[in-house]
């Protein structure tokens, strides 16, 4: 079954805005897009529409959070942060302010629109940031349970949100806590860290490597920053070789944070899939654009293939 993180995210934010007065909703031009239309509807009074402004989004909700509001700011995640990057550094992260952002439409899923709209690099740019949680969901579920946090802890946070319907594989009861790493299938040969929609192609990976005598551990990351170091630590140390997998560039997001913890305490065989230092592009449909940049479950076959030869 498939479910769609943007009306997710829409339909949280509904939610908790019902119980909660504190939550406002802001929008750069793209609430039918981002679904804060939903927030819109159900509390016209408590979304601001900011037009094509993303610089005055975060600087107003700055504001606002210092007011005591918990504004939740959203566009296409090439805009947020990509737009605005010098308001969040400096109005909300230095102070450490409770401003909430979701980058909308992330990695390649905005498949038409091509690398203008195409985020590439916005794990890198809040993951560096000081007091910045970064969050990259598998599912709608997952989205759903990643809003709730945010929503209920103070300080800033990111989160990442495909726009396509993605498969549900986070289970309903399960509790999402930051820096967790889930265990998705269990194996001890190689482990294979995947976030967003790479988690379900990492799945798919493990089934043709079983195939193949080969037991892949799949684990979902959807919280890039913080990361639990002891649990990379543990898991690295179970297998003879490690993957990442992301729909963002190589350098600076899931492989550099799962990297730099492995790196000074193990020797262990690292490849990184993900865009490779290139922009992305316009397709037909979001399929093709996978295919084209290599995501697909055959790549993570070949990435673990070639760890273990050189073991």
């Amino acid at each position: 079954m498939n479910a769609n993180p943007r009306t997710a995210y829409g339909e949280t934010l509904v939610e908790l805005g019902k119980t909660n007065e504190r939550i406002v909703v802001l929008d750069a031009d793209l609430c039918k897009s981002t679904m804060g239309v939903m927030f819109e509807n159900a509390f016209p009074e408590r979304h601001f529409e900011m037009g094509i402004a993303e610089a005055n989004m975060a600087a107003v909700a700055a504001g606002l959070s210092l007011t005591g509001k918990i504004p939740f700011i959203a566009s296409f995640a090439a805009f947020v942060p990509g737009r605005c990057y010098d308001q969040i550094r400096t109005s909300i992260c230095i102070p450490g302010l409770n401003v909430k952002l979701c980058g909308s439409s992330a990695g390649l899923s905005d498949f038409g629109d091509g690398s203008t709209h195409q985020s590439i690099d916005d794990i890198a740019l809040m993951r560096v940031l000081p007091g910045m949680q970064v969050f990259s969901p598998a599912d709608a579920i997952q989205t759903a349970q990643i809003v709730k946090y945010m929503a209920a802890n103070e300080g800033p946070m990111y989160i990442r949100v495909n726009r396509n319907d993605l498969p549900l594989l986070t289970p309903e009861e399960q509790e999402f806590t930051p820096g967790k790493v889930y265990t998705m299938l269990k194996g001890d040969d190689v482990a294979i860290f995947a976030t967003g929609i790479t988690v379900s192609i990492a799945l798919e990976a493990a089934k043709e490597l079983a195939g193949k005598g080969i037991r892949a551990k799949v684990l979902n990351v959807p919280s890039i920053k913080p990361l639990n170091e002891n649990e990379v630590l543990d898991i690295c140390d179970s297998t003879k070789a490690f993957i990442t997998a992301e729909e963002h560039s190589v350098i600076g997001g899931l492989g550099d944070a799962v990297g730099s913890i492995v790196a000074p305490k193990l020797a262990r065989r690292h490849i990184r899939v993900g865009i490779q230092d290139i922009f992305g592009t316009s397709a037909q449909n979001y399929q093709v654009l996978l295919e084209s940049y290599g995501f697909l479950p055959g790549t993570l076959v070949n990435a673990v293939l070639e760890s273990l030869n050189e073991n």
